[in-house]
């Protein structure tokens, strides 16, 4: 019969008894030596069988009886180095994972008192001599033992939520070794530390396990620490890995044995942690061909869903794509999804401007990784995307994404025909078109890509687009070249005596002279082929529209005619500021005609959409003109009745006159000076009302322009394929709504305005979008509110429930801040006219 595990039982009870009912100090020192003997590994020590036993058996029913002896009093007798080497050390040198789960206890079992601070002191120890890194490399020896895999889940559990646990029970006494910040960090060093001594154990022939290490880090990640733990955890291996291959494949081990379930969150922590391509291939191996969670969040989550990452982590993902020969048919794959995705038409319309941007930047990494046999062999897959999705991008009304695709576009001309015909688009080299086109040429491998280059760098310059290049050309000036020296004796003649005259004042001859009358400058614009001429018709048209109004009325529909036709055959220096002012100004002097024609043309056939545009602008500045108040000084005195009494003239009774305003001259400056004032502010000038000259013709802007919107012609699909004039009719619309405040339309015209809007307030166009809510803005600020609430009261219920939608959920930015801004105004004007009598049922229901 075995009779060993006798006395270790005997021993481990006795040592209890004798702490529960002892006084002696002496004993109670000696029980706890005894105790822990079996913990120890010296000579007089028992054997390793009875420690063993010790260990599994009876360490944890000790462990649980000294914390609920915390307030002993035999614990206040013993000296602080007693404390430490006998009852401290029996928590430091036993097996880690059960000290950690029964002080974890101990912290939710036991009340704020001075029990609880003992075991949060032995917690604090047990962080700080290195146990963690003891129990990380405990669970790496050998494989998981098959019958615990309950306390394998409850100690993992508790080893990544010790911050969170012990700050819900001690709230605000958490100690700073406890909080977030200090614990991930320790965490990560003691994970390093189980790591290297991993490696040592393999080198020396020895089996590890990684299983329970790769959980602990998934579970920290998917729990939002991995920012913590791999800003501790990755330069540390970036630099072994480098030249140790056992540390390589240590790596790679870690990262593959992260179970599915959180393999997203380690992948992308060490994507956005890790610098460069090459180190983060050598953390990453191969694990985006043998786990296909890896390869998803790889080549899909992290290039086509998400779009918050930055241009560098781009660049290191996609490298680490092209460094291996078996990783590259994932790259290949990668490009054709991007593409597919930058040559939607559906993806350019309703993704945020920001995710279009991330995906053009990926594809031009892309590109850049490629070789040429790769970018023959699918050549003609690139053109087809080329080709579409410039079309995508360049019919979208927003401008960045109608300057995304030229600068894609010509990219990817320049790489698929290096020495052919490539597309060539204007436009402005900024600081986003610069880093696109600089991603062409990605950096070495062994170099870290730098966050943001300094302006005195010596790297090398970025490829050069053709559209800068003949920009440069154009604005570059060529330097002056010398004047030859000749020495021939025969070119000298008498003519070098001569000085030559000064013509630097000198002026160009033969200018036009400009029109005085405005029906010559309507025949100068119509039939002359000089180019100054009509230069100077043009300049002078607007100042000849304001000085002879009666005269512009009798031409006005003509010559309105003539400027929206006019070309720029000349190339006039501000051609369209000078006719757009020119038709602005008809339009203010004789309104009736001039707008009904404007807005009779808008609908008609064979006109350019931007001669629809201009029509639209040119409304929108005549109503803004006569929406404003004529000045003080000229419009009184046009109007204003002769007195019955005339004064006297000067040419009758010049000294007179001229006496009168002598002495009231001297009189006021002798008053002046002998005046103390103790306070004189600034001048007041009475502004004198004037009635609105654009409220009686508001109706006759307005309205025309409603009349055949959903009339589709040859050349005009308004709700069709032309959606930038839509945008710029709805937005038009809202202007003359907003300039019609106050007048006795304004109602109408709201309702109206509304009603045409409210079918196309779901426009897939952002543009338009934009320009309903504009729309709904400028309804609610013009018309009154006593109208609003007794004629609108059904329109403002739908339209604060789609404005709080939009607010919300719309993929423009733009909409949903005008969406907010909106949703407010309407909420102040909601506040106001709380406790109006005159509210209806309707009214009300839309206060609620």
């Amino acid at each position: 019969m075995d009779s060993g595990p006798l006395p270790v039982h005997l021993a481990v009870r006795q040592c209890i008894n004798t702490l529960s009912t002892s006084r002696d100090i002496t004993e109670v020192t000696e029980a706890l030596r005894t105790a822990g003997r079996y913990l120890s590994g010296t000579e007089d020590d028992p054997p390793a069988c009875q420690r063993e036993e010790f260990a599994r058996a009876h360490y944890t029913k000790l462990l649980q009886f000294l914390i609920s002896n915390l307030n002993a009093h035999w614990l206040e007798l013993l000296t602080p180095e007693q404390h430490m080497d006998l009852w401290v050390s029996l928590f430091l040198n036993g097996p880690p994972d059960q000290v950690l789960l029964v002080l974890l206890d101990c912290v939710n079992s036991c009340s704020m008192s001075s029990g609880l601070e003992r075991g949060l002191d032995v917690l604090e120890y047990f962080l700080q001599r290195g146990r963690l890194s003891a129990l990380l490399w405990a669970t790496c020896q050998g494989p998981p033992p098959a019958n615990s895999p309950q306390l394998r889940d409850t100690l993992l559990s508790r080893l990544v939520a010790l911050p969170d646990l012990l700050a819900n029970r001690l709230q605000e006494h958490t100690r700073p070794a406890f909080q977030p910040l200090h614990y991930y960090p320790l965490l990560a060093r003691e994970l390093s530390v189980a790591l290297e001594r991993t490696c040592q154990a393999l080198r020396d022939g020895v089996d590890c396990s990684l299983c329970f290490v790769a959980q602990l880090l998934g579970k920290a990640c998917v729990q939002g620490h991995g920012k913590e733990m791999f800003g501790v955890l990755v330069p540390r291996l970036s630099a072994l890995t480098q030249s140790d291959f056992v540390w390589k494949r240590v790596c790679w081990q870690l990262v593959e044995s992260v179970p599915d379930r959180w393999m997203e969150g380690v992948v992308s922590g060490l994507v956005q942690t890790v610098d460069g391509s090459a180190a983060l291939s050598r953390l990453l191996g191969n694990v985006v061909l043998k786990n296909k969670k890896a390869q998803f969040v790889i080549t899909n989550k992290l290039l086509l869903l998400q779009y918050k990452y930055k241009t560098p982590m781009l660049q290191s993902l996609l490298g680490y794509l092209a460094q291996d020969s078996g990783r590259r048919p994932l790259l290949i794959q990668v490009l054709k999804a991007l593409c597919g995705t930058w040559s939607s038409c559906s993806s350019v319309k309703h993704s945020p401007i920001e995710q279009q941007l991330y995906i053009s930047k990926a594809l031009l990494i892309c590109l850049g990784l490629l070789r040429d046999s790769e970018v023959l062999e699918h050549r003609e897959e690139l053109l087809q995307c080329m080709l579409s999705g410039m079309q995508c991008h360049l019919d979208s009304s927003i401008p960045r994404v109608h300057h995304l695709g030229k600068v894609v576009g010509e990219s990817l001309s320049a790489r698929l025909d290096p020495g052919g015909t490539r597309l060539q688009f204007q436009y402005e080299l900024d600081t986003e078109t610069k880093e696109l086109l600089s991603l062409l040429s990605p950096p070495p491998a062994h170099q870290q890509p730098p966050e943001t280059l300094p302006p005195d760098s010596r790297t090398e310059p970025a490829p050069k687009s053709p559209s800068s290049e003949r920009e440069e050309g154009k604005a570059g000036v060529p330097a002056a070249r010398p004047i030859k020296q000749h020495s021939s004796d025969s070119e000298l003649d008498s003519d070098d005596e001569l000085t030559p005259y000064d013509m630097t004042r000198d002026g160009e001859l033969g200018g036009a002279l400009a029109p005085r009358y405005i029906r010559d400058c309507l025949e100068a614009l119509t039939s002359s082929e000089d180019p100054g001429k009509v230069e100077v018709s043009l300049g002078a048209a607007e100042g000849l529209i304001k000085k002879n109004p009666a005269a512009t009325r009798e031409v006005s529909v003509e010559l309105v005619k003539v400027l929206l036709h006019l070309e720029d055959r000349f190339n006039t220096q501000g051609f369209l500021r000078l006719r757009q002012r020119a038709m602005v100004s008809l339009t203010v002097t004789d309104t009736l005609a001039v707008t009904g024609y404007l807005t009779t043309e808008f609908y008609s056939l064979n006109y350019s959409l931007r001669q629809r545009l201009d029509i639209l602008e040119v409304l929108a500045l005549a109503a803004q003109d006569l929406s404003q108040p004529t000045s003080a000084n000229s419009a009184p005195s046009k109007h204003k009745p002769p007195p019955l009494i005339q004064p006297v003239s000067t040419e009758t009774a010049p000294d007179l006159q001229g006496t009168a305003q002598h002495w009231r001259r001297v009189v006021d400056q002798r008053i002046e000076s002998k005046t103390r004032r103790f306070g004189k502010g600034a001048p007041r000038t009475g502004s004198s009302a004037a009635p609105s000259r654009f409220a009686p013709v508001a109706g006759c802007f307005f309205f025309p322009l409603l009349r055949n919107y959903d009339r589709p012609q040859v050349t005009f699909d308004l709700l069709g394929s032309d959606h930038l004039v839509l945008g710029r009719l709805v937005h038009t619309l809202g202007v003359l709504m907003y300039f019609a405040v106050n007048a006795p339309v304004a109602t109408q015209m709201g309702k109206a305005l509304l009603d045409f809007v409210w079918a196309i307030r779901y426009h897939t166009d952002p543009v338009v979008r934009q320009g309903v809510l504009f729309a709904v803005s400028a309804v609610l600020l013009s018309v009154p509110n006593e109208r609003m609430f007794s004629e609108l009261s059904d329109e403002m219920l739908e339209a604060r429930a789609w404005l709080g939608d939009v607010a919300e959920a719309d993929p423009d930015a733009d909409c949903r801040g005008l969406a907010g801004q909106s949703l407010l105004l309407l909420e102040k004007i909601l506040k106001k006219s709380i406790g109006s009598p005159s509210l209806g049922p309707n009214d009300q229901a839309l206060q609620l």
